[in-house]
């Protein structure tokens, strides 16, 4: 019998996600012979029920919510002797992982993609003994994005990341950075680390423009100086695609990352806040199967 679970945050799409609900149920019924539905009511729900859909072998895993949705699935699929197809249905603010995929954002167009079944092999990245699938991010900008309210992230959305982010950059407080790679070793200081797996982070789908979901690598920016001015020349070269040619940018392709500094300072994964540096991160490739329009 196939079998399919819809994980869904309640809360999520300004909570529209139960209106929507019924369309997803009634669309996955027309390929699966059984439609389960899981409604998380806290943190860690999204990671229980993907390893039940792992250890019950279920032929597919839908998400029905944001990217921290999408972040707590991916550590209850990951490194699963059977791990279900992934589909998703962005309900969040900023959708980071759909928008590097090419899924759309509106829930309807994204539950037909689904329904056309088209898969695509994903890389997703291990930090320490937890599971992540778009970036991480080391620096005060970084923490900074732990003040957003989920108001302020209904009401502006990812522009509210952007608020915060300036409100840092006033304090300005490089610290000290040791980052290990493929290639060697960086030892300086930086305003901002940021390691994505994707082309799209809060939002911005030109950091890295050349990344892909399954290249194996883990495209790393050093931003060693982040005054106000420069921040100002910094913007236009995002905008473009071209941040990794700016002076004060140092950039790194490598499947292994290891960062240290002897400052108390905390990694940003996927958008939350995770834990202390140290850190050892690394991409474990093609490792998720993922429902794509047919053109990704």
């Amino acid at each position: 019998m196939s079998k399919v679970m819809i994980i869904i945050n309640p809360s999520s799409g300004k909570e529209k996600a139960g209106k929507i609900l019924p369309n997803a149920e009634k669309a996955l019924e027309e390929i699966y012979e059984q439609v389960t539905v899981r409604k998380t009511k806290g943190e860690g729900d999204a990671t229980d029920f993907a390893k039940e859909a792992c250890a019950k072998r279920f032929d597919a895993v839908i998400s029905m919510g944001g990217d921290g949705t999408v972040n707590e699935i991916v550590n209850g699929l990951a490194e699963q002797e059977h791990r279900p197809d992934f589909g998703i249905i962005p309900l969040g603010t900023v959708n980071d992982f759909a928008r590097s995929l090419g899924i759309p954002l509106s829930p309807e167009a994204a539950i037909e993609i689904i329904k056309d079944k088209q898969i695509k092999e994903s890389d997703i990245g291990k930090i320490n003994d937890r599971y992540f699938m778009n970036v991480l991010a080391v620096g005060s900008i970084a923490e900074a994005t732990y003040n957003v309210s989920i108001e302020q992230k209904t009401r502006l959305g990812s522009f509210a990341y952007f608020i915060e982010g300036a409100k840092a950059i006033i304090k300005k407080n490089p610290f000290p950075l040791t980052v290990e790679h493929d290639q060697g070793r960086w030892i300086g200081k930086a305003h901002l680390l940021i390691a994505t797996m994707t082309n799209s982070v809060g939002g911005f789908e030109q950091l890295a423009p050349e990344a892909e979901v399954n290249d194996g690598k883990l495209h790393t920016f050093i931003i060693k100086d982040l005054s106000l001015p420069l921040l100002l020349k910094i913007i236009p070269s995002l905008m473009k695609g071209e941040i990794k040619r700016h002076d004060e940018v140092e950039y790194i392709q490598t499947s292994n990352l290891h960062l240290t500094t002897p400052e108390d300072i905390t990694v940003n994964i996927d958008g939350d806040e995770g834990f202390l540096l140290p850190f050892q991160a690394n991409v474990l490739h093609k490792h998720l199967r993922l429902f794509v329009p047919g053109k990704a």
